[in-house]
């Protein structure tokens, strides 16, 4: 066993007392997030399911699509930039302590959650009720700077989750599946999460 990762068993048993309360909250959480679509998308006559289309190729691409987000993490968080190397310290501060609980079974789960809920409500109702009535480009933008602002924990954040909008957004946008967004972010919520964890830490 690595270093990093007799690290990480150490901190999960220090917060086992406690493990199942965070698990929770971010299962509950996500998939509140799935029910707010649906009544978004009832009332703007807009259906989160619309564009999804069940489909090998969706899965497929959802995968490929994946490889440049997971890309980007690694350099970002190996970059000697101080509000980069500062998100990495706030992770380690607030995030650790909060995720140290999950399994990977756990993580999974949130992950999917999160693929579902956030893609549905961003992609599939608001980036395409906006798209009706505004066009591709207002709605993509709006979208995107909505979903940033969803992830305001600092403003290098705010900056990084509104490019990842801009991009699971261009992605529906040219594959018109939204699987293949919600496979693309559950993957890198998934594995970005597994590798700040066990892998990278601010130190």
């Amino acid at each position: 066993m690595s270093g990093p990762e007799r690290e990480f068993e150490k901190q999960v048993e220090a917060n086992r007392p406690f493990t199942r309360n965070a698990v929770y909250f971010g299962w509950l959480f996500e998939a509140g997030l799935v029910g707010v679509a649906f009544g978004l998308g009832w009332l703007l006559n807009e259906s989160p399911l619309t564009t999804m289309k069940w489909d090998l190729a969706g899965l497929g691409l959802g995968i490929a699509a994946t490889g440049p987000m997971l890309l980007g993490l690694v350099v970002l968080t190996w970059l000697p930039i101080p509000a980069l190397r500062r998100m990495t310290h706030l992770f380690d501060e607030i995030g650790r302590p909060f995720f140290t609980p999950y399994t990977i079974l756990d993580l999974g789960v949130l992950s999917l959650l999160t693929g579902f809920g956030e893609e549905m409500l961003f992609r599939g109702v608001i980036q395409g009720a906006v798209a009706h009535k505004f066009g591709i480009w207002v709605a993509l933008a709006g979208a995107s700077v909505l979903f940033g602002l969803m992830h305001a924990l600092t403003p290098t954040y705010v900056l990084l989750a509104t490019l990842a909008g801009l991009y699971l957004g261009g992605v529906w946008v040219v594959t018109e599946n939204l699987l293949v967004v919600v496979v693309a972010h559950a993957l890198y919520d998934f594995l970005a999460l597994v590798y700040l964890l066990r892998v990278k830490t601010s130190g």
